[in-house]
């Protein structure tokens, strides 16, 4: 709500909204599936799962990458958008191999 107030930021305001929302339905706040879910939102979920998991957290440690890829494959077509995971691993091991 409070991007959607800002002109500028209006546009990707429903991005962060959704990004909580799970591929198969499961997520909030509107629990929308699949391609209901934008496709901004869909990479978000994706990219923002991985940073946390890989970041040093106050209450647990980080994660090693390599786990967290795996956490994302394990998380393929009820968490995350399949296309989205798959493209985000090549992209990764593209540039940290």
């Amino acid at each position: 709500d409070i991007l959607a107030s800002i002109t500028l930021l209006k546009s990707v305001s429903i991005i962060v909204r959704h990004h909580r929302e799970n591929y198969d339905g499961t997520g909030y706040p509107d629990h929308l599936k699949g391609e209901e879910i934008s496709l901004g939102a869909r990479i978000l979920s994706v990219i923002d799962a991985f940073d946390a998991m890989i970041s040093e957290r106050p209450y647990r440690d980080r994660i090693d990458p390599e786990v967290a890829i795996e956490e994302l494959k394990n998380k393929k077509g009820t968490q995350f958008d399949p296309v989205i995971v798959d493209t985000f691993i090549s992209l990764w091991q593209k540039m940290y191999g």
